[in-house]
């Protein structure tokens, strides 16, 4: 009998629920017209795109004017940044606040922005993985065009506290952009609250599909555009627009808030279970907050354990998991992001992200709890550097 796999991935990506895909389905091969055409076929593709950027607008507080679909959180981060950046640069603003343990998405944009002449500046976080409003405001100058913080760590799930990081940067006069991958249909988001200019959103972090994604563009926010082309997305995003995906994405974020209340307490007793059972095994250690953190997010540092040979074996044993994001899961560097909060080496390479969802359960739970510490025992006792500690 073929063993069930515990799916524990969550941040990664997440299944496509069963409504999602039915309410995506009749767009794929029926309602398949450009919603640019006049004819009815292409106007039924245009009611389907307008219901969905009301959809996404409403979950966010938003409006939907202020909605803006893209081919998902890397592209919307690449927007955001590189569109706030060419705009201010036409007044001699050019440098760029944002932090050590971004994703990459924002991280290679900087880079890409670093040699074309622009400053980005990167703030350490705490021991604990948050980003104070303090370093911020100490870091803003005359010249910066934009901060960037992410809302919630990909790694570690700390939620940054964004409605105060906006306030100085609204202070100081600077664009503000947050992204919100991990946030958004995970906790709480009103952009009107946070007083973000820009926010950025995937749809496959909240079961709907892969490949499509919002940016959030406050009204009155001028940037450029990334893609040329023609007038979709009011101007400003050019291509046909993925309305299955569209669909998904709206289908999928009304879904995620309407169920977000009793959901995130759900997953958060499960999570802190999980944590509080592999905080038991010895020389162990949490990353991250313990309180300022999301729903579903344990990660764990195993003294005297190599990452990849822990993913492996929890995979010999059905258990889908990470020793980082999903982006950087094939290199064998340790993670930026547990370096950035001050892990050495050895350690943030023995890390483990399980991040669990809408369809994790305590039976899930009490498995993983089963599995992993005669794992982490195994690991250890081949281990020289564990040798060594005892």
């Amino acid at each position: 009998m073929e063993r069930a796999i515990v799916y524990a991935d969550n941040a990664a990506t997440s299944c496509v629920s069963e409504s999602v895909f039915e309410a995506m389905k009749p767009y794929f091969c029926e309602k398949y017209g450009n919603a640019s055409s006049i004819y009815s076929l292409g106007y039924e593709s245009e009611k389907a795109l307008t219901a969905a950027r009301e959809q996404v607008a409403k979950a966010i507080h938003a409006d939907p004017s202020e909605i803006y679909f893209t081919g998902g959180g890397s592209e919307s981060d690449n927007w955001a940044i590189k569109g706030a950046a060419f705009q201010k640069a036409k007044t001699g603003k050019k440098h760029i606040v944002s932090t050590e343990y971004e994703h990459h998405a924002v991280l290679n944009t900087l880079e890409a922005l670093k040699a074309q002449g622009f400053e980005p500046t990167l703030i350490k976080p705490t021991s604990e993985g948050i980003i104070t409003p303090e370093a911020i405001a100490a870091t803003i100058r005359e010249d910066t065009a934009l901060v960037t913080v992410m809302a919630v760590n990909n790694e570690i799930g700390t939620i940054n506290p964004i409605s105060e990081i906006a306030a100085v940067c609204a202070q100081k006069g600077v664009l503000f952009h947050t992204d919100a991958v991990q946030a958004v249909g995970h906790i709480p988001v009103d952009v009107k609250a946070l007083g973000a200019d820009m926010l950025s959103l995937s749809a496959h972090k909240f079961h709907g599909p892969k490949g499509v994604g919002a940016l959030y563009i406050k009204k009155g926010v001028r940037i450029m555009s990334l893609i040329s082309g023609g007038q979709q997305e009011n101007g400003k995003r050019a291509g046909t627009e993925n309305i299955p995906g569209i669909v998904g994405l709206g289908a999928a974020i009304t879904e995620a808030v309407e169920h977000l209340p009793e959901e995130s307490i759900r997953i958060a007793k499960l999570r802190d279970e999980l944590i509080d059972g592999l905080l038991a095994l010895p020389a162990t250690r949490l990353n991250g907050s313990r309180t300022q953190r999301a729903p579903g997010n344990a990660n764990i540092s195993f003294e005297g354990v190599e990452g990849e040979s822990l993913l492996l074996w929890m995979d010999m044993n059905g258990i889908c998991a990470s020793s980082g994001s999903a982006c950087t899961s094939r290199s064998l560097d340790p993670s930026h992001v547990l370096l950035s909060i001050g892990l050495p080496h050895e350690i943030a390479h023995g890390s483990l992200r399980l991040s669990l969802g809408r369809y994790n359960t305590e039976a899930d739970v009490d498995y993983i709890l089963k599995t992993v510490p005669p794992i982490v025992q195994k690991l250890r006792a081949m281990s020289p550097i564990w040798a060594g500690r005892i």
